[in-house]
């Protein structure tokens, strides 16, 4: 919170590169606050309210005050626009806080965060003012009707219902976690030596990773199989979908190994129909070509046998 409104001062003083950095500190000690409670055993429910009013702050008043103070100054509808973001901000972290109670929420839920989180969406408003710090005036993206519609298009991100990917559900697996220290050690450089280009660059990636969550939101919803496994196996059925796509046929028969038999699937896929024994293999694959057989010359094979009612 304290940074949150130390932006503003710098706002008002015309240092708006401090003032972003201001906020982006909030940005990250956001991040950190709620795992510090947990590894202190600290958490209570007075915490909890504490961090929504200090986002509401620092994400909310915070960016619409620097972007007031920087672009529409003594423009009433500048001032609107300001105001709406603020508001949609505080909306923002009021649904979240309710979202907490919800019990039921599929388990894939916990992934996802419903619309633009709110230290993601405080430091994308500020997108136009990173440019223009970087680049200069008198473009058009400085342009206070650019301006204005960005900030608007931020705030209705904020309030939607658009899947966006929680990092905090994101688990990186043992053989990637040198990989992962360098890529930080290289962005940690980045961010010293070209704090704006490094900031407005993540917020690209960022803003761009919203069609994939909106996909894997869907495939999630239309798969329940693969709400509780781990990432492996959601890959497998992931490419098992892809393989019935392409018109691709699973195996009529698999091997089971380290014993003599083998194991019959069902024709949708799911789950098994028995096991056989091998000696049972090609007599199924002869009953199966006398079937097709039938069905090539548009004929029914009559299933009933001599001494039945039906041929009596």
């Amino acid at each position: 919170m304290c940074a949150g409104l130390s932006s503003v001062q710098f706002a008002l003083a015309k240092q708006f590169q401090l003032a972003i950095a201001a906020i982006a500190v909030a940005a990250v000690l956001d991040s950190l606050d709620g795992r510090i409670a947990r590894l202190l055993d600290a958490t209570s429910k007075m915490g909890a309210e504490l961090d929504s009013l200090a986002d509401a702050i620092s994400f909310g008043v915070a960016p619409a005050l620097v972007l007031y103070v920087w672009q529409f100054q003594g423009n009433r509808v500048g001032w609107v626009i300001a105001l709406v973001f603020a508001v949609c901000i505080i909306l923002r972290l009021a649904r979240f806080n309710t979202l907490l109670d919800d019990t039921e929420q599929p388990p894939y839920a916990k992934e996802f965060f419903v619309g633009v989180p709110a230290p993601a969406g405080g430091l994308a408003a500020l997108l136009p003012l990173i440019v223009t710090m970087q680049i200069g005036r008198d473009g058009w993206w400085d342009s206070d009707a650019l301006v204005m519609v960005w900030t608007v298009a931020i705030a209705a991100l904020l309030i939607s219902r658009i899947p966006t990917l929680s990092l905090k559900t994101i688990k990186v697996p043992p053989r990637m976690v040198a990989v992962l220290l360098g890529l930080v050690a290289l962005v940690a450089a980045a961010v010293i030596t070209y704090p704006l280009v490094t900031l407005a660059c993540l917020l690209g990636i960022y803003l761009l990773h919203v069609p994939y969550a909106i996909r894997r939101h869907h495939w999630l919803a239309n798969h329940p199989e693969a709400w509780d496994v781990p990432p492996r196996e959601r890959r497998a059925i992931r490419r098992g979908g892809a393989g019935r796509r392409l018109g691709l046929r699973p195996p009529r028969m698999r091997r089971v190994a380290g014993a003599a038999r083998a194991v019959w699937p069902r024709r949708n896929g799911g789950g098994e129909h028995g096991v056989l024994l091998p000696t049972d293999a090609p007599r199924m694959r002869r009953s199966a070509g006398r079937a097709r057989n039938w069905r090539r010359i548009g004929l029914r094979r009559n299933q009933s046998r001599p001494g039945t009612r039906d041929d009596q």
